[in-house]
């Protein structure tokens, strides 16, 4: 029996199928290789998608940073499952705060809302994933720790969202210690975020709305925004399932 013709590859291109039973996909190998570790640990796929999520944080922190929002669509014994776990605007965004604006904001506090991507991680976890919830920031954890290279596609975003953030408060701080952003191949350490990340994996997620985490972000909102207290947090994000037919 002759091949297939897909199997011929008659066009040239640098992209070619990949044949395996799970497949992990990321902007970020190393990303995909934290996925994939969970998988061969025993988990399933949410347990592979939230590791994958929360090591993104660290090896491509300008495109996926913790204070985020979440979205999950999961296919689960014949039942579509769809989650929100965007974040709630904050307490004094009234209308009046933004009276006479033709447009939201594109930087600055003015676009921060109460993240809901950590509530959303707590959730996926609980009802659907088979790992301990701390297992899954094993990887993400140690590359912040410990270093990673920097990829080349990471290393483009950098610098391309360096000029737009550098001026934005704390940017510079934790992303250009250097005063530049590191280059494809340079080894980049976050230990701070490390810590976060232990906290939010050995709090069930708490830790960022309620504990220390909570408050150092509403300390440090109300010192930028003294008008504006941006995060006023119940004990989590608010976050909604719904049941697809």
């Amino acid at each position: 029996m002759s091949a297939h013709p897909y199997w011929q590859f008659p066009h040239m291109s640098r992209r070619t199928p990949v044949l395996a039973a799970n497949v992990v996909s990321t902007t970020q190998p190393l990303a995909a290789q934290a996925g994939l570790r969970m998988l061969l640990a025993g988990g399933n796929a949410v347990d592979a998608a939230l590791a994958t999520a929360i090591t993104l944080t660290v090896v491509e922190p300008v495109m996926n940073g913790i204070g985020g929002d979440a979205f999950a669509l999961i296919w689960n014994k014949g039942t579509l499952h769809a989650l929100n776990a965007s974040g709630r605007a904050p307490q004094a965004w009234t209308p009046d705060y933004f009276h006479g604006k033709s447009a939201m904001p594109e930087l600055g506090w003015g676009t921060v809302t109460v993240p809901g991507q950590v509530a959303g991680w707590v959730e996926l976890s609980r009802r659907f994933g088979k790992l301990p919830f701390r297992d899954l920031f094993e990887p993400a954890i140690a590359y912040a720790e410990n270093g990673f290279a920097v990829s080349p596609t990471i290393a483009r975003q950098w610098a391309a969202q360096a000029l737009l953030l550098k001026d934005q408060p704390g940017y510079a701080q934790a992303f250009l210690p250097t005063g530049a952003a590191p280059q494809a191949g340079d080894i980049w350490r976050f230990p701070e975020q490390a810590r976060t990340l232990e906290l939010i994996a050995t709090t069930g997620g708490k830790a960022f709305y309620e504990g220390e985490l909570a408050e150092r972000m509403a300390d440090f909102s109300a010192e930028q925004v003294v008008h504006l207290l941006v995060l006023t947090l119940p004990q989590t994000a608010a976050i909604g399932w719904t049941h697809c037919p």
